[in-house]
């Protein structure tokens, strides 16, 4: 038995669409999923999917034609199938429904809204638990010409950034927001149409659009009468669409039309004049992206919600040095592993044995003590601070460590990482060493109960067991806790014993 492919209804107002291109003729063969033909709304162009498989037994309409929304276009079988009942689909009507809508079709008809409306492009909602994103920079500006699929801006959220697309196709109306704004998700950021379109009751805030109170009619030979593939070709080319006559249905000027208007050699467009050049400021004030917010809301959490002590120790890092020494000559084969990287073992192998500092205080009174190391790190991207988080760092050897550990860094920096990767870390290694610290207090990233600063290495001096005086390379390391959880004992404990290990690490390597 044949099945119709339907005349999809790309849009809760389209009623209709002209079908584009034939991509199948009848007696090819088609798969679920094929594309048939190309169609146009008012808006845009789209591809219809087959929904069938089997054979194009017929086609129930032409290149150029129009077909309203729902209605069978073709007939998709096997060879000897009925098609011809399929011509029209359920869509058309029943005989007496006919005969008892005609007496109101004779009844003059109701108003028709005043003029069109532009379409919104609303602020994606880039994660269940994400509220509001800033616009990073605007990649259109008003005026310019938009296609559907085309990045309009960047956005950030507090953990990545990404692209939006334009659902509408046409010219970019209006902005309704800046760079460097922030704008709940689902609300309206611009409005995308033709010039004439209604848009201001797109404007978040705004009343609902009264059809009555609509733009004015829209002349002749206006949007409403061009095709997407048409509108696309004379913004290529620089030309009026509106000047072509049309020879679509019902006068639609189709690309053809602007082909020929093309050929005519009628002249281009002159361009829009640029802005004047903004005269430079004795100042600049700066918005805080979306990381920096988020930095700023979480320090400032931390700090005003926890009794946050930090402890300061140092270690011999002779062994640290050797072992690196011995690496570099395999670096071709098994990637750098730095010195930071040692640290964070060290700390994946030491908190298993102090729970209270691999946890989270998830409300007063009740720490959450984990069984495993999931190991935050702090990562400098141009974006701000990021905290990407090794999972399972205590089951990882220093290889596999060093690898997850510069991917993530790498994601972070680029804007690609997935906020799952930097959420669930049980505590926190931030290395400013290289940068020349010598000490700092690092602040605790909510809801962990503790974070390592890891600083430089300075030259120091000591005596050996013999009275002599020897100098040896020591590495600084500052311990931010939670006091409401953890005492400065069992808090000084982990550091004696995470020391112990850092000095030994060679030892720590064979456990």
């Amino acid at each position: 038995m044949a099945e119709g492919v339907l005349m999809p209804k790309a849009g809760i107002t389209v009623e209709s669409c002209i079908i584009g291109e034939w991509k199948k003729e009848v007696g090819d063969s088609v798969a679920v999923g094929e594309v048939l033909f190309t169609y146009e709304t008012d808006k845009a162009e789209f591809e219809c999917e087959s929904t069938a498989a089997g054979t194009l037994l017929a086609k129930f309409y032409e290149n150029g034609d129009e077909v309203p929304c729902l209605v069978n276009v073709c007939a998709v079988g096997n060879q000897g199938d009925d098609a011809e009942s399929l011509r029209g689909g359920s869509a058309a009507p029943a005989p007496a429904a006919a005969e008892q809508s005609a007496p109101a079709a004779a009844a003059p008809a109701a108003a028709a809204p005043a003029g069109p409306a532009a379409e919104a492009v609303v602020m994606p909602k880039a994660g269940i638990t994400v509220e509001s994103c800033i616009i990073g920079e605007w990649k259109k500006e008003v005026g310019d010409s938009v296609a559907v699929g085309e990045v309009l801006f960047t956005y950030e959220t507090d953990k990545a950034e990404f692209e939006c697309e334009s659902t509408a196709a046409g010219t970019l109306l209006a902005k309704f927001y800046e760079n460097g704004d922030e704008v709940p998700c689902l609300d309206n950021v611009c409005a995308v149409g033709q010039n004439g379109d209604a848009f201001a009751h797109l404007r978040p805030g705004a009343a609902p659009l009264d059809v009555a109170e609509a733009a004015p009619a829209a002349p002749a030979g206006d949007h409403l009468a061009v095709s997407p593939r048409a509108r696309a070709l004379a913004g290529k080319s620089g030309v009026d669409p509106s000047a072509a006559s049309g020879t679509g249905p019902n006068g639609r000027i189709i690309e053809r039309d602007v082909q020929k208007l093309i050929e005519q050699g009628v002249p281009v467009q002159a361009p829009a004049a640029a802005p004047a050049a903004a005269i430079a400021d004795e100042y600049e004030d700066v918005k805080f992206n979306a990381v920096r917010k988020a930095t700023a809301k979480s320090m400032m959490k931390s700090l005003s919600t926890m009794a946050q002590l930090t402890q300061q120790f140092s270690f011999d890092a002779t062994q640290l040095q050797q072992y690196r020494k011995m690496l570099k000559p395999l670096e071709g084969n098994m990637g750098k592993i730095s010195l930071n990287d040692m640290v964070m073992f060290a700390v994946s192998r030491t908190l298993p044995g102090h729970p209270d500092l691999n946890a989270n205080m998830l409300e007063e009174n009740v720490v959450r003590r984990f069984r495993h190391v999931h190991l935050g790190f702090a990562c400098d991207t141009p974006r701000g601070l990021l905290v990407p988080v090794i999972r399972n760092a205590d089951q990882m050897t220093l290889l596999e460590l060093s690898g997850v550990c510069k991917g993530l860094a790498a994601a972070a920096r680029e804007g690609g990482i997935s906020p799952d990767q930097l959420q669930g870390g049980t505590f926190t290694v931030s290395n400013i060493g290289a940068m020349g610290c010598e000490a700092f207090t690092p602040v605790i990233n909510p809801p962990q109960t503790g974070i390592l600063g890891v600083c430089n290495i300075q030259t120091r001096v000591r005596t050996d067991q013999d009275g002599n005086i020897e100098t040896y390379p020591a590495m600084g390391l500052s311990l931010t806790f939670d006091h409401r959880v953890v005492d400065g004992a069992p808090a000084a404990r982990f550091m004696a014993e995470l020391c112990k290990n850092l000095e030994n690490f060679m030892t720590l390597l064979a456990k």
